[in-house]
């Protein structure tokens, strides 16, 4: 069976539930604790995609930023794709998804990915409408409704990146 290893990025801005994503997809738990990331947190976990594939997602957990900073820049090097994380909730986390895309588009050209709608436990507080989901959606976007807390769609998530990436 081949094993391989591919890099994935969690980018969003602070406080959408990258850390926390990453911690229901790689170890099943949720904790309301907010806990900033500073810099970058590294998990890794084997999914098998077939009885002949299975890949070892390292998940590169970036601090949240609105904007593409040096650090996080760098941390994107060698990345094979990344979930681009928005909180539902908050419309302006919508807005810094598209800029954080764009920023990594023009420094590392197109990479896969998927966007992540979290936060969808929360739909009574949801800023986000479907006029701009349907946007992104016909324009060839994944866009998946998660939940770190249920676990909603979480490992579909991770899943989808990681057939996207091995296309």
């Amino acid at each position: 069976m081949a094993i391989l290893q591919k890099k994935i990025c969690m980018i969003g801005d602070f406080s959408v539930g990258k850390t926390s994503l990453v911690s229901r997809f790689v170890r099943q738990t949720f904790s309301d604790k907010y806990l900033t990331t500073v810099g970058v947190k590294i998990d890794t976990k084997l999914v098998k995609l077939s009885d002949e594939l299975e890949v070892k997602l390292i998940l590169w957990d970036i601090a949240g930023n609105d904007a593409l900073t040096t650090a996080a820049s760098s941390y994107l090097r060698g990345a094979a794709g990344f979930l681009l994380v928005v909180d539902g909730t908050r419309l302006p986390t919508w807005h810094s998804a598209l800029n954080l895309k764009d920023a990594i588009a023009k420094q590392l050209g197109e990479k896969p990915f998927v966007m992540l709608l979290n936060k969808i436990d929360l739909t009574e507080q949801w800023e986000l409408n479907e006029q701009i989901l349907e946007e992104k959606t016909q324009q060839g976007w994944k866009l998946l409704s998660t939940s770190a807390k249920t676990g909603m769609n979480v490992e579909k998530a991770f899943l989808e990146l990681a057939i996207q990436i091995l296309k």
